[in-house]
């Protein structure tokens, strides 16, 4: 719970990011409203599942990660630095020390800067949101499912440090490919043809799409999970593999 309490430290950082959230959730649900007025059930949505998705939308966008911004800013600064041959040393995985303090940032900001903007939402307009328990709980497995693919993604782009000395580069190139293919500019099902396919099968739905669809009752939960859990296994086997290849290379380099 470290990763919790260390965001609870950043008081106004998160009423300014809560405030953040509302005003382009205002300015979105406006746009989203326009749009729905002349195509009606666009993507399969009436207009109050769109304002849901908006509300939705903002309320995971620091949950999941979806512009960067987490651990892996500070994880790629140790390995530019050299810091990480400490935390190599130390007795703990690296990989699941990282989790384990992005999963506690995820349930602050779940917390801290998802609840009033969505709050906010349900009051000032008509979202479709349900009202049974169980749904809801559905919805929270699918997005802890997210949050963890949302990790493993941060993860490798973290460990492309190691070979590229500075990140940046990589990190930008995953915070916007996530920002378009998560589905928080626009739902992944009004995306047309083969374009709509492609993005819809690609890790990044599983951060904002899956989680909203399952709340919205236009997915299945346990498909989507599997969906979700199979991309979350793979990519971080895929850390664990570039991980290991890395420490070889800091052993190396340190003679």
């Amino acid at each position: 719970m470290s990763g919790f309490w260390r965001h609870a430290t950043y008081r106004m950082a998160t009423a300014a990011g809560v405030f953040t959230n509302t005003v382009f959730g205002l300015i979105m649900a406006y746009v989203f409203i326009a749009l729905w007025d002349v195509k009606p059930h666009l993507g399969g949505y009436d207009q109050a599942q769109a304002l849901t998705y908006v509300w939705l939308g903002q309320a995971l966008l620091m949950v999941v990660s979806v512009m960067g911004g987490g651990f892996e800013d500070e994880l790629i600064e140790r390995i530019r630095t050299g810091d990480i041959a400490i935390d190599l040393y130390r007795p703990a995985d690296l990989q699941l020390w990282w989790l384990a303090q992005d999963a506690g940032r995820a349930l602050f900001h779940l917390l801290g800067r998802g609840v009033v903007p969505l709050v906010f939402g349900a009051v000032f307009f008509d979202l479709a949101l349900p009202a049974d328990a169980l749904t809801w709980v559905a919805f929270l497995v699918a997005v802890a499912l997210g949050v963890l693919v949302s990790f493993s993604i941060r993860y490798l782009v973290a460990l492309a440090a190691f070979w590229l000395l500075d990140g940046a580069g990589v990190a930008q190139i995953a915070w916007i490919a996530g920002l378009f293919c998560s589905g928080m500019v626009l739902p992944l099902n009004v995306f047309p043809g083969v374009l709509g396919e492609v993005v819809r099968a690609l890790p990044w739905a599983s951060l904002i799409q899956a989680p909203v669809d399952v709340l919205l009752g236009t997915a299945d939960p346990l498909g989507t999970y599997a969906r979700q859990a199979a991309w979350a296994l793979a990519l971080l086997a895929a850390g664990r593999l570039v991980q290991s290849v890395a420490t070889r290379r800091v052993v190396v380099q340190g003679g």
